[in-house]
């Protein structure tokens, strides 16, 4: 009984998640340390990882596997994700600290909106803007990253990093004013 309730919960999706949840100290240290092509292989990585997010959703729902676990491990997987490569980033001064600011505000506002609504039986859903907020700052992050050893990509890391700032605040605000009544 114990293999088929760990069975259920370890669906393909729920693998692809843990899997983006393990390539986060990697693509740390890949960043972090210094080395010859670091950011590309960090890059890479990081796709890899963004990439899994897309993936993981799709299939539980086309499938029907989506699991309470799933709906646990999927935004802690993305948040630990985007901010831990965007503190890593501004701690090499290629970004901005207040962007890591607005960005982790943004997803700990929505997060606790998110654990009240579901405390009242409610399920916060994503949304289109939410959805555009991740894919900007995936760009944005993966344009920063590639900017290192491709200076060319220097002027569309700032211009994305801009788009990404303003669908972060945009899309907070957006699901604060869906869900007001849990914060009024």
């Amino acid at each position: 009984m114990h293999t088929d309730a760990v069975t259920r919960h370890l669906t393909i999706p729920n693998q692809l998640t843990i899997l983006r949840i393990l390539l986060v100290p990697v693509i740390g240290a890949v960043l972090a340390i210094d080395f010859t092509d670091h950011y590309q292989i960090g890059a890479f990585a990081y796709v890899t990882a963004a990439a899994t997010d897309t993936l993981d959703g799709r299939i539980a729902r086309s499938r029907n596997l989506v699991t309470e676990l799933g709906k646990f491990l999927d935004p802690l997987a993305d948040k630990l994700l985007v901010i831990t490569v965007l503190v890593i980033l501004a701690s090499q001064s290629l970004l901005p600290s207040w962007v890591v600011v607005v960005v982790a505000a943004r997803e700990f506002l929505i997060t606790g909106l998110r654990s009240v609504a579901a405390g009242q039986g409610v399920v916060v859903s994503s949304t289109q803007l939410g959805k555009g907020k991740a894919f900007s700052q995936n760009c944005m992050i993966l344009l920063i990253i590639l900017a290192q050893p491709y200076p060319w990509l220097e002027l569309p890391a700032v211009v994305f990093t801009w788009i990404a700032v303003i669908a972060t605040i945009a899309s907070g605000l957006d699901y604060l004013w869906r869900y007001r009544r849990f914060i009024i």
